[in-house]
């Protein structure tokens, strides 16, 4: 296994902002320039597996491989470019719906490259929260005000949530609805709902900065962003149990998705592990790829390869299970020039 893949990287900003250096200009949709022996591809989309991503173009390029520009801009933003055919590629945590797909002219192709829990994260040292799941949705319904109602110290709580389209809002609020008519038929689920209190931050990293800068702070991330002074509470799942989202607790739950032909299912409250858990996929063209079909070939059979699946864990993600990594390989063999 190579070194970099041994630990979990110890400023995630930091790893972020190496994307800004993957970065390509001239990059089109048409071929590949000639000269790069590895072709180059323009990516936009999700922040939630942003960090494996970037770790994987990295180490691609590094290897003579494809050059990619991943844009973390966003679930809904990167699924409006991939609509829009202004990218090669697109990231979402959350999967078109069939009538999305069929939308898509040159088709789409949908795989799944990684999952991971997304953390109810909050800052308060010395409190450790263990949230049931009516006290989950009364938090962020604002109906629960102060964290002495959860039995920690006195500290008014003050909810972030994501001002972008985003996926991890989605499966968030897909969660919440699961776990409260209230919330079914309230603000419901989406990439952008109508929250009924806080702040709003744009990206995952966004939300972890504001949940960092205040105290009392609690939002939801991806768990690889929970760093620093925050922490990650415990949350119940459907079965009654307690869990944190690590990625065993993770995978766990992954365990009871049943993803369907079109590798596209979920479970938003699973009997066991850590009940708010995730796929996330990358949206590929089913047919129109040109000359960019052997540096889509090669960049997303490596992401789909063993090592870099096997490296996802010290990252903070969970590596497709077996069965799911067969299927997500051959859904790539689908897609033509």
């Amino acid at each position: 296994m190579p070194r970099s893949f041994r630990h979990r990287l110890p400023q995630l900003g930091s790893a972020l902002g190496l994307l800004g250096a993957l970065a390509l200009s001239g990059c089109s949709t048409s071929g590949s320039r000639s000269g790069e022996a590895g072709g180059s591809l323009q990516g936009a989309g999700a922040t939630f597996p942003a960090p494996p991503y970037q770790r994987w173009f990295q180490e691609l390029a590094g290897q003579g491989g494809t050059k990619v520009n991943y844009q973390s801009v966003g679930s809904g933003a990167g699924v409006r470019q991939f609509e829009s055919g202004t990218v090669d590629f697109a990231a979402s945590d959350k999967p078109l719906s069939a009538e999305e797909a069929a939308a898509i002219p040159r088709g789409a192709v949908q795989i799944p490259m990684t999952a991971g829990a997304i953390a109810v994260a909050y800052n308060h040292p010395g409190c450790a929260l263990k949230l049931t799941q009516a006290q989950l949705v009364s938090i962020f319904e604002g109906k629960l005000r102060n964290f002495n109602q959860l039995g920690c110290a006195a500290l008014p709580i003050k909810v972030v949530f994501r001002s972008d389209g985003s996926g991890t809002t989605y499966n968030f609020t897909k969660s919440l609805a699961a776990f409260s008519p209230s919330w079914k038929n309230g603000p419901g689920a989406a990439k952008s709902v109508s929250w009924p209190t806080g702040i709003g931050a744009k990206g995952n990293e966004g939300v972890a900065a504001s949940l960092q800068q205040v105290k009392g702070a609690i939002g939801y991330v991806e768990s690889a962003y929970v760093r620093g002074a925050l922490q990650a509470a415990a949350l119940q799942n459907a079965g009654g149990g307690y869990a944190k989202p690590s990625v065993a607790e993770a995978a766990q739950a992954l365990a009871s998705i049943d993803l369907g032909p079109n590798l596209t299912g979920s479970n938003p409250n699973p009997q066991a592990g850590y009940p708010i858990t995730t796929f996330t996929w990358v949206l590929l063209y089913r047919s129109g790829n040109g000359a960019k079909l052997p540096a889509l070939q090669k960049t997303f059979g490596y992401t789909l390869s063993d090592a870099a699946q096997a490296g996802a864990p010290a990252l903070g993600y969970v590596s497709l299970p077996a069965p799911v990594l067969q299927k997500a390989r051959a859904a790539l063999a689908t897609v033509g020039p």
